[in-house]
């Protein structure tokens, strides 16, 4: 009777079939990762090379009209936000309540329900050197729109911790479908705050 060769060790397939589904397991959980970040990471890592506007102190706050990245230019979405962001800042420019109520949500609205409340707000306060670095979607049809942008303004109307004539802003902007159009949402308390410096 001849001896039978040995029967192949289960072992030995053991190793690289474990190698295989680590691999995946690892690759995956990065995909994950990628896909499922949240917009207001990814806009914070665009933000944090966004550079200071260069228009000397003199010219702050610069000019009124919105410029974009490469990246918003060719965005599905760029064309119809950029109008929305140029009429807002051009509402609080010239103090027109009724222009700035055209550009944002219902509840975003409900925050200033009155034009004196509104114009007590904004009364010294002149925008400029807005720039759109990026629009992420957001839940549904919402969008989050990250900019930049220069305010002067008395220093008795700026912002209660940050008592300045002259702030360079980045911040987060939403943006939600509605009546027909994207209007700039009211901010969730939960998102991530402005980050503000001096002039």
């Amino acid at each position: 009777m001849t001896a039978q060769p040995p029967a192949p060790s289960r072992q030995r397939w053991l190793v690289p079939v474990l190698v295989v589904v680590l691999s995946l397991t690892v690759g995956g959980g990065l995909l994950a990762r990628e896909l499922y970040q949240r917009p207001e990471a990814k806009l914070a890592d665009a933000a944090a090379v966004a550079p200071a506007t260069s228009v000397e102190r003199d010219d702050q706050p610069g000019p009124g009209k919105v410029e974009v990245t490469d990246d918003v230019a060719h965005h599905p979405q760029g064309d119809a936000v950029r109008p929305v962001i140029q009429a807002y800042f051009d509402s609080i420019n010239s103090r027109d309540y009724g222009k700035w109520r055209s550009t944002v949500s219902a509840e975003r609205a409900s925050q200033k329900p009155t034009e004196d409340s509104w114009k007590k707000d904004y009364r010294s306060t002149k925008d400029g050197s807005i720039l759109i670095y990026r629009i992420e979607p957001a839940a549904h049809t919402s969008l989050r729109v990250l900019l930049a942008f220069t305010s002067t303004q008395s220093v008795d109307d700026a912002p209660e911790n940050f008592k300045e004539g002259c702030i360079h802003w980045r911040l987060v902007l939403p943006m939600v479908f509605q009546a027909g159009g994207y209007k700039i949402d009211a901010v969730d308390s939960t998102g991530r705050s402005p980050e503000s410096e001096n002039c």
